[in-house]
């Protein structure tokens, strides 16, 4: 429900407010007044095009915002809307729509500017326009199959939810099924590639960091002879050799051993010297003892060697296929593994799918079939009550039948549903969007409105009525007027109209007033009550305010509205 619209420098209109009603707005105003300025900032917020020529002159751009109270917005739209980087502003949504003097346009939803095509998708579930131009919501072959459904009532939207669900199940099952036979073959290659990778890797059986083991033992078998001289290099200087036992490191520590302790026998301040020196010879007796040993077992083994090189030869030849190194190969093989699974059982998912498919053929075509009956005799039944009410509107020879016929099958049921109109006697029926003028296709709306109201049906939301009266008056008028008095119970509606007997229904009413300097023209809404509206009525009906006869008349239309 809109709360508040705010119109700023758009043609007519320097800057006005509009408070509709949560029932019947009405917006009246003599000719020229800027009537049509107001459903044009609604077409604004719904994403209609706006070119620059409705920009008041002298002004940059043109701006209308509007408030939505969220206790009528769905949790799917709240999430539009958050999908859209948009936030509520307390408990109501801000819709804004600017067009510049240049041509340029923005659109902004709940503070984050948005593109034209989310603000239409957000704002056309909140708004409806019917009239002379607009969004003629009630042309859509959608909307018209909603209306039939909702007519017919919960049974028959309980079979379409059923249906709908067969219908997803059976859709995707043949959709995977079909994915499935058209990659046959791929996945045949796929599985025999596997195959052949993992028993390559199961033959030659790699060990975790097998590689870089290998690597570091080949290099010390190859310089065997190397390490051999350095080692036995180390010994020497570390315990001397034959000829010279003296020259070795442990012989200079075990001389300054002896010296030391000869010291600290005359100074006892160099006994933690001899601890050290000590610690020191100690050191160096066992890494000498272990430089020897490591000396004795550096020994060439050139079958090793060659053992050596023909399993890195066996890795590489992994390496080079399925990973940087052989961590890599045994992943490679675990992933590979387990698509391998998933590529054998896609025999088996594609029995399940045929399975699924044999089973729920047979109760989709039943539910259709169901479901195109119950709309038949919903179609007959919405038909014969709407015909009294598009009478008692001033189209007394129209005939609107729901036409139910065979289409594809999708995901509401395999019907053709279209709104089919004859407005005249030995006319043939056609598509309503073509046979009804802006004003007819209203009436029509406000026809099958009252059918829906009898049964218990409320659309919700706004919707705007743009010369629903065109072509008709006096008792006609009437009858719109208590129309459009109960289509409010269930919509907010807001009516820009001429008609005194369709205001008079009015839950709230504003006269869009036009006013001159003498060389700038601005209009702007008022809201009237009471005498003022009484005067406003006047006018509509006699172009007189002022007399006392007009006033009456107005004032027995308020009680015939209710209103008085």
């Amino acid at each position: 429900m809109i709360t508040e619209v705010r119109i700023a420098n758009l043609g007519v209109i320097a800057e006005s407010v509009l408070e509709p009603h949560r029932g019947l707005t009405v917006l009246t105003g003599e000719t020229g007044a800027g009537k049509t300025m107001i459903v044009s900032s609604l077409g604004m917020l719904l994403g209609e095009r706006t070119d620059s020529g409705r920009v008041r002159g002298g002004t940059d751009r043109a701006v209308v915002e509007g408030r939505f109270d969220l206790s009528g917005l769905s949790s799917e739209l709240l999430q539009a809307v958050a999908d859209a980087g948009g936030e509520p502003d307390g408990d109501e949504l801000l819709i804004s729509r600017q067009v510049s003097a240049a041509g340029r346009s923005r659109a902004f939803v709940g503070g984050s500017q948005t593109n034209l095509q989310t603000l239409q998708q957000i704002s056309s579930e909140l708004i409806t326009i019917h009239g002379q131009s607009g969004q003629i919501e009630l042309g859509r072959s959608s909307r018209q199959r909603e209306i039939l459904d909702s007519f017919a009532g919960p049974e028959l939207l309980q079979l379409r939810t059923q249906y709908h669900d067969h219908f997803v199940a059976h859709r995707d099952a043949l959709a995977e099924l079909a994915q499935l036979q058209a990659d046959a073959q791929a996945r045949a290659r796929e599985a025999d590639l596997l195959r052949f990778g993992i028993a390559e890797i199961d033959q030659v059986a790699p060990e975790p960091g097998e590689d870089s083991a290998l690597r570091a033992e080949a290099a010390r078998l190859t310089d065997i002879d190397d390490l051999r001289i350095a080692a036995q290099q180390a010994t020497r200087a570390l315990a001397g050799d034959d000829e010279d036992p003296g020259s070795g490191a442990l012989a200079a520590l075990t001389a300054a051993d002896t010296s030391l302790r000869q010291l600290a026998g005359s100074d006892a301040a160099a006994a933690e010297l001899v601890d050290r020196i000590s610690e020191l010879l100690v050191g160096a007796q066992d890494l000498t003892g272990e430089v020897s040993r490591y000396a004795d077992s550096l020994s060439a083994d050139p079958q090793r060697l060659a053992a050596v090189m023909d399993r890195t030869a066996a890795l590489t030849s992994l390496t080079r296929k399925y990973g940087v190194d052989i961590d890599a190969v045994l992943a490679w093989r675990t992933d590979s593994a387990q698509a391998l699974e998933r590529l054998d059982g896609s025999e088996d998912r594609i029995a399940e799918l045929q399975a699924v498919i044999a089973q729920t053929e047979p109760v989709v075509d039943r539910l259709a079939a169901d479901l195109t009956a119950a709309r038949r005799e919903a179609a007959e039944r919405i038909a014969g009550q709407v015909g009294p009410e598009l009478a008692a509107l001033a189209m007394p020879h129209a005939q609107l039948t729901f036409s139910v016929t065979p289409a594809e099958r999708g995901p509401w049921g395999a019907d053709r549903i279209e709104l089919l109109l004859a407005a005249n006697p030995g006319q043939a029926p056609q598509p309503l969007a073509k046979a009804a003028s802006g004003g007819e296709l209203s009436r029509i709306r406000l026809a099958l409105e009252a059918v829906l109201t009898d049964a218990g049906i409320g659309t919700g939301g706004t919707v705007v009525f743009d010369e629903v009266d065109a072509g008709v008056g006096g008792a006609v008028g009437l009858e719109i007027g208590r129309r459009l008095s109960a289509m409010a119970a269930t919509s907010q509606v807001i009516v820009v109209t001429h008609l005194a007997q369709v205001a008079a229904f009015a839950d709230r009413h504003f006269v869009i007033a036009k006013s001159s300097d003498g060389q700038v023209t601005t209009s702007g809404l008022v809201e009237v009550t009471d005498a003022e509206r009484e005067a406003e009525l006047a006018r509509m009906m006699a172009g007189l305010s002022e007399t006392g006869t007009a006033r009456a008349h107005a004032r027995e239309l308020l009680a015939e509205a209710g209103q008085g």
